[in-house]
């Protein structure tokens, strides 16, 4: 069996001793799109923060290519592994082109400065994320769906083979967010990333991801592919929800509609009176 490219072995990892998530085990397969899903606090961003070395572990290891993350150098990890947080935010007056050349810093050393090379890199990632006409532009200027693009075109020219994207659509309206999922697909399928999301919108993690793990209670409540891991049962279980999960008109991927009850019912007498003010 293929080494998978980051594995958790009986991980335990929370803050002040408090573990979130305890026993873990989990293997993210080369090429694949992996989303975490899980409800407020189940601990999506804590694993993807372990995974990417950014939260040391209370108990158990994290491995990348198959050797403990802990024992390579910084810089060994970041030529491998890209982590994107939560709703970052470029320093004021920062260019796209210049936040995106901050990707080549793991490829830099006293010995070798910024060069040709890295420059036509982060070229080649901002045309990647379709922000050529914008890149001298400040990132601050940018619309949401921009921005958020900016910062994978970053994580892009870092040149990483695997890619961390903590809730990447975070305040984003649904265009954007469309924006963002189909470059990260994109970005899978062409260039062959292993890609590693934290997404709430649990249609869109079908549409876009070959796998999901839902969090819950501390371990993974189901791993699998969004078919086999999206059912009723597992909603109710888990983000205590009650809904029905459909097949998507344009995709066939699972699509989650939540069952109504007397406050999501359309008021009829209201409606009527609309179509005639209409």
């Amino acid at each position: 069996m293929t080494a998978p490219v980051l594995e958790a072995r009986r991980l335990t990892v929370g803050y002040d001793r408090q573990p979130v998530l305890r026993d873990l085990d989990l293997r993210i397969e080369r090429g694949t799109v992996t989303t975490f899903v899980g409800a407020n606090g189940c601990g999506k961003s804590t694993l993807l923060k372990a995974l990417g070395r950014v939260l040391r572990p209370q108990a158990g290891e994290v491995l990348l290519d198959g050797v403990p993350i802990r024992r390579k150098p910084n810089r060994s990890v970041a030529r491998r592994l890209a982590i994107l947080p939560q709703s970052p935010v470029a320093p004021a007056g920062t260019s796209v082109f210049d936040l995106v050349m901050r990707g080549r810093n793991p490829h830099q050393s006293w010995a070798r400065p910024w060069t040709a090379e890295d420059a036509a890199v982060a070229e080649h990632a901002i045309a990647a994320t379709g922000l050529t006409e914008v890149a001298h532009r400040d990132v601050a200027t940018l619309s949401g769906g921009q921005r958020q693009r900016a910062w994978i075109a970053l994580v892009v020219a870092q040149q990483a083979e695997t890619l961390l994207l903590d809730e990447p659509t975070t305040y984003l309206d649904l265009a954007h967010q469309l924006e963002v999922l189909r470059l990260v697909r994109r970005l899978n399928r062409e260039q062959g990333s292993s890609i590693v999301l934290v997404l709430h919108d649990l249609t869109l993690a079908a549409r876009y991801s070959d796998r999901l793990v839902v969090l819950h209670e501390g371990r993974a409540a189901a791993d699998g592919t969004p078919a086999q891991v999206l059912t009723p049962e597992l909603l109710a279980r888990a983000f205590g929800l009650r809904a029905r999960v459909l097949a998507d008109p344009v995709t066939g991927t699972p699509m989650v509609v939540p069952e109504a009850d007397e406050h999501d019912l359309p008021i009829q007498a209201g409606f009527a009176d609309a179509e005639v003010l209409g």
